[in-house]
């Protein structure tokens, strides 16, 4: 099936179902699906019950979508996301950032949970996501332009939005919560970097690594939405630090964090709703 044909399809079982029409787009990252539960919900539909949808198979990911309001805020966030490693084409990776704008959302809030390169981060820090590096994975734009989404050719000299990165700013320091600020790469995953693929991104200018988010930050970019992105610091890299890996530790100190990313979530996207006029 062609990929507008599915993302059509999609569109159109949702559609069906809700009328619903968000301004602003969230993807929550693992550890931080709990999130969703603090908004006012109008709506949930199960990425397994959308014909043609990927599904997520993450533990930590409930994988579905909700519909609703943060303040006065149409938002639809995206509980646990898929991620390429789990065998999908990037095109099906990257389809629920495509969908989720053609529902309405043309502003993107990207979260992840990441690991730590630059000296200047501690497991529980929050970067602010300033630039990143997608090179290690296939670009989801590979193959025919879609021209009813973007140019063949998008430019990508400011992926994340400096206008939406300032108010992060802001109302961090409302709340009197450091935020950090660097770049992020993605590997392909889902095994944890070698020490020197992680001294090889420290060489690339890379200040934390994961798994997601540039895929879909890059097809985002390609629809013209406006994008931020933060990464909860869940673990210093290999080779950072002696300890090994593991997915439960990455969770764990994503459930640690959750309290306060929640709360600065919640003020950030009524700040953004009043900036940007989505309200």
């Amino acid at each position: 099936m062609e990929i507008y044909e599915k993302l059509a399809m999609c569109y159109d079982n949702i559609r069906s179902r809700t009328n619903f029409v968000p301004k602003l787009a969230l993807v929550l990252g693992s550890g931080l699906g709990d999130f969703a539960e603090t908004i006012r919900i109008c709506e949930t539909i199960d990425y397994s019950s959308i014909e043609g949808f990927p599904v997520s198979t993450v533990a930590g990911h409930k994988g579905r979508f909700v519909f609703g309001y943060v303040e006065n805020v149409p938002v639809v966030i995206m509980q646990g996301r898929v991620h390429y490693y789990e065998g999908y084409d990037m095109a099906d990776v990257v389809l629920p950032i495509r969908l989720m704008y053609m529902l309405g959302a043309k502003t993107l809030i990207l979260t992840n949970a990441a690991g730590g390169i630059a000296p200047s981060l501690c497991p529980g820090d929050l970067m602010l996501i300033t630039d990143q590096i997608s090179s290690f994975v296939p670009s989801p734009l590979r193959g025919a332009n879609m021209e009813q989404l973007g140019p063949r050719f998008p430019d990508m000299s400011c992926i994340y939005d400096k206008s939406l990165g300032q108010i992060l700013e802001k109302t961090a320091a409302a709340l009197d919560m450091p935020l950090k600020k660097g770049i992020y790469l993605q590997m392909g995953g889902p095994n944890y970097e070698s020490p020197a693929e992680v001294r090889m991104c420290k060489t690339l200018g890379a200040d934390a690594v994961g798994m997601s988010t540039a895929c879909e930050a890059v097809a985002a970019n390609h629809m013209g939405m406006k994008i931020c992105g933060i990464s909860c610091i869940s673990n210093m890299a290999s080779g950072i630090s002696e300890k090994p890996l593991s997915h439960e530790e990455v969770q764990e100190m994503a459930d640690q964090t959750a309290p306060r990313f929640k709360r600065f979530l919640y003020d950030s996207i009524v700040a953004i709703g009043e900036s940007e006029g989505l309200i």
